[in-house]
């Protein structure tokens, strides 16, 4: 029989712990294990500062948000803040992490937002907070995405090629469990190059997988989104929803005045009644178009609550893109959700 030395032993003891503990860059750790049953808590806070103040802004929301959420952790914090240039932008976020920590927050530069308690667009911001027991959350982050200077008409093989790319990448970082319910998909990739990023994690998680999202604000010097509290251009994240709960999604497009404010009750409406569960939380993601369609734009807010009622929990924000169940003839049959612009995209999550 062959004897090893004991200098033979530790080194492939160490060898083997070695090749355990590591994994490479940008892939998953291994399967997650879902969240326990319990409560599922998702609370919004929104701050207009008509001051201008974006440091200001940043505190105050964060500290209602911390006191809203009470003594459940926070397992994730989105942003949606209308805040003009990156240096404003910077001490917006400073401020939200200096008080809930940098590694829960999320989010991007959009066009304003909404909840049930009225709508918001220049020096504003918007968070969401989401935690408990029952719900787990996991994010990625793909940098560098080569579309920011691509424009659709000129490169739109170039853009579907990287965006693919980008969206298998982001899918295939995120550990699985089969408690996994929802994804939310938050890129600077305006309509409609946010399609080609969906069609990328649909080629890993499969095209009935539901997702949600919006693009960041698409104009010069706002195009921002942010990850674990840190800022990023030409950028996508992901985060993975796992959990005890339910979702039920609608989307609706429309271009005209009329059809903004019915569509978006209709919708509404529609993700509403397809929860089996009790309604716990709605999100939104619309289209900034669809607002500039109306003189007040709380005409579409009243005829989303209309539909939900005033009591429950509401993020919105107005996007450059739509990520959700598509209302048009680009749809694709096979798909649950796509990427499109001119919609408003409901999500209720309910236990």
């Amino acid at each position: 029989m062959k004897r090893h030395t004991t200098w033979q032993v530790i080194l492939a003891a160490t060898l083997l712990l070695l090749t355990a503990c590591s994994s490479s860059a940008g892939e998953p750790e291994g399967p997650r294990v879902g969240a326990r049953d319990g409560a599922v808590v998702f609370k919004v806070v929104m701050v207009a500062d008509e001051s201008g103040d974006p440091a200001a802004a940043g505190k105050t929301a964060a500290s209602e948000l911390k006191a809203a959420m009470e003594t459940v952790p926070l397992k994730a914090v989105i942003v949606s803040e209308c805040f003009e240039d990156k240096e404003n932008k910077q001490k917006l976020l400073d401020a939200v992490c200096s008080v809930l920590g940098k590694e829960a927050v999320f989010g991007s530069a959009t066009y304003g937002s909404f909840t049930q308690n009225g709508c918001a667009d220049f020096d504003s911001v918007c968070l969401l907070g989401i935690g408990g027991d029952g719900i787990d959350v996991s994010a990625a982050l793909v940098t560098e995405l080569g579309t920011a200077t691509l424009t659709f008409d000129e490169h739109q093989a170039r853009i579907e090629s990287l965006l693919h790319k980008a969206g298998q990448q982001l899918a295939k970082q995120l550990p699985r469990s089969d408690a996994d319910r929802l994804l939310l998909l938050i890129p600077d990739a305006h309509s409609p190059k946010n399609q080609y990023l969906v069609e990328g994690v649909q080629q890993v998680l499969g095209k009935q997988f539901p997702m949600t999202g919006g693009s960041a604000n698409k104009n010069a010097g706002q195009t921002f989104v942010y990850f674990r509290g840190q800022m990023y251009h030409d950028s996508a994240l992901a985060l993975m929803l796992s959990g005890r709960f339910q979702v039920a999604m609608a989307g609706r497009q429309a271009k005209t005045k009329e059809t903004v404010i019915q569509s978006a009750g209709d919708g509404a409406a529609a993700a509403l009644a397809g929860m089996k569960g009790e309604p716990i939380a709605v999100l939104a993601y619309n289209c900034a178009g669809r607002r500039s369609k109306l003189q007040d734009f709380g005409e579409e807010l009243t005829a989303i609550q209309k539909s939900l009622g005033t009591s429950l929990t509401l993020f919105g924000c107005y996007n450059a893109g739509e990520i959700g169940p598509i209302d048009g003839e680009e749809k694709d049959p096979a798909a649950l959700c796509g990427g499109s612009g001119w919609h408003v995209m409901f999500t209720v999550i309910g236990k």
